[in-house]
């Protein structure tokens, strides 16, 4: 299916291989081909096949053959006769294989009119090649604008540019038919190169640029399908898919071609089930189809909203079941209940003793949210008991603090008090020596 590594630039040559687009798994892996007798030798005195088929853009191939007798292997870049020019391609199956894929995708096919490989590509070859698919993009966007300005109703998906510069080829999508004689013309006035323009189909489109499906993988369409067969919504029908378009349609736009893979195990498998629009008759009431599962084979019924067994469900039945049930009505019997005819399926336990559990994909949940319960658990407890405890420390250092504030203000008042006594006496003391001194000086005076 090619490189894993390679992704196109903007030239359209892989990044990832470094290779120049000649790498042997086909590039960007566009309806690549293994060639699977590449080693088997060929008989004596019987010369290899001389068609070759070479690769161009997307999924563009053609056969040629090798009328030098050129020593080409598969991946080899080479020169072909565009007649008028020339062009440049990739060897994608040579020998037997290519004898194989001449006969399934061509009818009538004559060796002697087919055209020749001039040349392994030189240097110069791939440098000019290189360039012409660099102008793709540009001129592809230039030419809807121009479309656009004519009013033509079609959409211009991609261009591929011969290797020499001197033609361009333009595919293009429409509904109706378009005359776009006025379009070439200006085409050619603006670009000056030979004008070819090719209709192709939504789906021929899609396998051109290619692109990843819904289910992840890349388009089918575009990797190895290339017969593009009708596809209805009957398809869809047989195997039990809902008409939703969104999810049926494919990149295209029409419907997926997947649905017609494995259409005819469906059909085959159908027949053992009975019509889905008889009603089955019971003593409780009628009860219609709902829906089908092939691979179980069951079908599962609903009784009517007005009938007694309203209310009891879906009822799952094998087709063999069913049939029984129908016979019955058409003999004029009822059966009680479609519940007597359901079947219960017993789980069987397995032979081998399950010591690990690989039977349940959560097995190790429960435990983990058990031992996350129970740690949580002693976490709290611990942080209960840490903060009790702090709590009492905090508690008894806020006591021994009070205390200590009541001796403190205590012995305070005291000193105080002394300080207070003290200044007193010394008061008095100097009140008393100053009188004695008062005393004696009017003694003196006197005498």
């Amino acid at each position: 299916m090619g490189c894993s590594n390679c992704g196109s630039n903007k030239n359209g040559v892989p990044n990832g291989c470094k290779s120049n687009g000649s790498c042997g798994t086909g590039g960007c892996g566009k309806l690549a081909v293994f060639d699977w007798l590449a080693n088997i030798k060929l008989p004596n005195g019987q010369s290899p096949y001389d068609i070759l088929e070479i690769r161009f853009k997307n999924s563009r191939k053609e056969f040629y053959r090798n009328v030098k007798n050129l020593p080409l292997v598969v991946g080899d870049v080479v020169v072909v006769d565009a007649n008028p020019g020339y062009d440049v391609g990739v060897v994608s199956v040579k020998g037997e294989l290519a004898r194989i894929q001449v006969r399934k995708k061509t009818s009538n096919f004559k060796a002697h009119e087919a055209k020749s490989i001039l040349r392994k590509a030189t240097s110069d070859d791939i440098e000019k090649w290189k360039e012409s698919r660099g102008k793709e993009d540009e001129t592809m966007l230039k030419a809807r604008h121009i479309a656009s300005d004519l009013g033509l109703k079609m959409k211009i998906s991609d261009v591929e540019y011969q290797a020499d510069g001197t033609k361009s080829v333009f595919y293009y999508t429409a509904d109706e038919r378009v005359d776009f004689r006025q379009l070439i013309r200006d085409l050619a006035d603006f670009f000056r190169v030979k004008i070819e323009m090719r209709q192709i189909g939504v789906r021929q489109e899609a396998a051109r640029l290619g692109g990843i499906g819904s289910c992840g993988r890349e388009l089918c369409c575009s990797t190895w399908l290339t017969d593009f067969r009708s596809v209805s919504t009957a398809s869809a029908r047989y195997q039990q898919l809902s008409l939703n378009p969104q999810k049926l349609a494919g990149q295209c736009g029409k419907l997926k071609c997947c649905l017609n893979f494995e259409l005819d195990q469906y059909i085959e498998a159908l027949k053992e089930f009975p019509r889905t629009d008889i009603k089955l008759n019971t003593e409780k009431g009628r009860a219609f189809h709902i829906k089908t599962d092939v691979f179980l084979k069951q079908m599962w019924y609903l009784y009517e909203n007005n009938s007694e067994g309203a209310g009891s469900g879906f009822i799952p039945l094998k087709p063999e079941r069913v049939h029984e049930i129908i016979k019955m009505n058409k003999a004029g019997k009822k059966p009680v209940d479609l519940k007597e005819f359901m079947e219960i399926v017993e789980v069987k336990e397995p032979d081998y003793t399950n010591v690990v559990g690989q039977d349940s994909l959560n097995r190790f949940e429960h435990v983990f949210k058990r031992k996350k319960k129970k740690k949580s658990n002693k976490n709290r407890n611990r942080s209960n008991q840490q903060n009790h405890n702090k709590n009492k420390n905090n508690n008894n250092k806020t006591e021994k603090n009070k205390q200590q504030n009541k001796g403190q203000s205590q012995t305070s008042q005291n000193k105080n008090a002394q300080n207070k006594n003290k200044s007193n006496t010394f008061k008095k003391k100097k009140r008393y020596n100053s009188n004695r001194n008062k005393n004696n000086r009017n003694n003196e005076k006197k005498s």
